[in-house]
């Protein structure tokens, strides 16, 4: 497994305050892993100083192999592109030429090379309307291409779909899918609308009050929050032999008192008349599932 993004013990303090407290975290090369944490958690402060926009205080980066103890930290940094807050545009300059301008910076001076990230962002249409007319998914889709040029291998991208609207969520959505699916590029975005992003992340990871609380692959988060039966009973261990001789039950022992089936989940009342001929007393049977909302607010209360 291969990480483009590995933290350890990552820290930002601002005088008495952790905005960010030892964070170690690691991310695979190709992922789009949300950073789900409310306002003020530190999702942008840790978002900065992956991108080299803020200093660590203490603790350790390594990014595509180099570490931020070598010295040599800045050529990953050259292969990191960003959105951090607001894009930085001149207003008074339409989509073509802050994209030249930012492209000059990189030392790329051809044109093709701009309608291509233009068009890869759909704004290829907009002609030379300027940015103070945009829409702010417009706005939004600029800051993408513009945090492209260079072709970075890391795209970073806070809070992108901020205040848009239902169609420039998708928009941005597609965007995103897109340059992660057909160029490989790994991106991390970070968000507190949950709905959004479990509709396209891989991996996850959960922070609040400056710490990460969790990080966890979507097939693992599908796992926990998938529907399921939920048999509440004190002896799990002999229900489980009932279980076992049903036959085709796929279940999984939670914790003392609590199993989980994975199917037959609209079969409750013949699997606890099976439970209860068998002697086994259940105190609840039922049909749970949880949104990525609500597994996310189970974990900050319980942090809390």
């Amino acid at each position: 497994m291969e990480y483009i993004l590995k933290t350890n013990q990552l820290t930002k303090q601002f005088k008495k305050q952790k905005a960010v407290n030892g964070v170690s975290i690691q991310i695979e090369r190709g992922a789009i892993y949300g950073l789900i944490g409310r306002n003020g958690a530190g999702k942008t402060t840790f978002l900065r100083m992956i991108s080299g926009l803020a200093l660590p205080t203490s603790g350790e980066m390594e990014i595509m192999g180099f570490n931020s103890t070598d010295g040599k930290i800045n050529a990953a940094f050259e292969r990191v592109g960003c959105l951090i807050e607001q894009p930085g545009v001149y207003k008074s300059l339409n989509a073509f030429e802050n994209l030249r301008l930012k492209a000059m910076c990189c030392g790329v001076y051809s044109k093709d090379y701009i309608n291509e990230k233009l068009t890869l962002v759909g704004l290829d249409y907009v002609g030379k309307k300027t940015v103070c007319n945009f829409s702010l998914g417009m706005k939004q889709r600029l800051g993408i291409a513009m945090a492209l040029v260079g072709e970075p291998d890391l795209l970073i991208l806070d809070e992108p779909i901020n205040g848009l609207d239902p169609q420039g969520i998708i928009e941005v959505r597609d965007i995103i899918q897109k340059i992660n699916r057909e160029r490989g590029i790994t991106v991390i975005i970070s968000s507190h609308i949950l709905e959004e992003l479990s509709k396209i992340s891989t991996h996850y990871g959960i922070i609040n009050n400056g710490i990460l609380i969790e990080q966890i692959s979507r097939d693992q988060l599908l796992e926990k929050c998938a529907a399921r039966l939920e048999i509440v009973t004190d002896t799990p261990e002999k229900a489980c032999v009932v279980l076992d001789e049903m036959g085709d039950i796929s279940y999984k022992v939670a914790d003392s008192q609590t199993i989980y089936l994975f199917n037959h989940i609209d079969d409750g009342a013949k699997i606890n008349f099976a439970l209860s001929n068998a002697g086994i007393a259940v105190q609840s049977i039922g049909k749970k599932s949880k949104s990525l909302e609500d597994y996310f607010i189970d974990l900050i209360n319980k942090a809390n």
